[in-house]
């Protein structure tokens, strides 16, 4: 069970999350938080597994709490849920240390699924990113060295899981979809992060963006 802090200086937003998480049996609230100095104390205190986090707060507001995390080598990931779809805030978030970024128009599955991959050390990006943000991530700490080359080419099978993992699907969506078992679709994105010299699914959607592998039918 992945125990998570809520913060959110809205108190309906804060109860709405609590409830929606609480019909899952994969994750659980441990904390929650109306600003960034809260939150900060509950970390220091009892580090919860991934730290779901609003950026517009009064006080020390989202990116100033990753900024603080990072300062103080608290090392407990954080999936930033917020309402602003901005480009800019999407860099400063990841740059602050944040490990996903998402709009709270996700369905409970995606949130889930998000929280899922950001506590197993992966990072998770909402879907539409421009070309702007695309070519503006490649500074990020972290960043993959390998020259931007597809290794071997992608079969017809993997190039179809790419464009799915393109529009924001999830491994279980995406083998219901395509009737496929989960773990095959796990082998199939393994496959598709080796070939584009990749380590998880954000990278690999911004390499294939970058090489065009994607074209204009992806789905949406």
């Amino acid at each position: 069970m992945i125990r998570v802090c809520v913060v959110d200086d809205q108190t309906l937003v804060r109860a709405g999350l609590r409830s929606l998480l609480e019909l899952s049996e994969r994750v659980t609230v441990s904390g929650e938080a109306d600003d960034g100095d809260a939150a900060l104390d509950i970390v220091r205190s009892d580090p919860p597994d991934v730290l779901l986090l609003d950026l517009r707060m009064p006080g020390r507001d989202g990116i100033a709490t990753l900024e603080t995390l990072a300062d103080e080598g608290l090392e407990v990931p954080a999936l930033v849920l917020t309402t602003f779809d901005d480009d800019e805030l999407v860099l400063q978030a990841l740059r602050a240390g944040a490990r996903g970024y998402l709009l709270k128009d996700v369905t409970l599955d995606q949130l889930v699924e998000a929280i899922e991959t950001v506590a197993a050390g992966d990072r998770v990006v909402q879907p539409g990113l421009t070309d702007r943000l695309v070519r503006s991530l490649g500074d990020l700490p972290g960043t993959d060295d390998a020259d931007p080359l597809v290794r071997q080419p992608l079969t017809a099978r993997e190039t179809e899981v790419l464009r799915l993992l393109a529009s924001g699907w999830s491994n279980r969506e995406i083998a219901e979809g395509l009737h496929l078992a989960e773990g095959t679709v796990k082998n199939h994105v393994s496959g598709v992060l080796l070939k584009l010299g990749v380590r998880d699914r954000t990278r690999a959607v911004l390499r294939a963006l970058q090489l065009g592998l994607l074209g204009e039918d992806r789905p949406r």
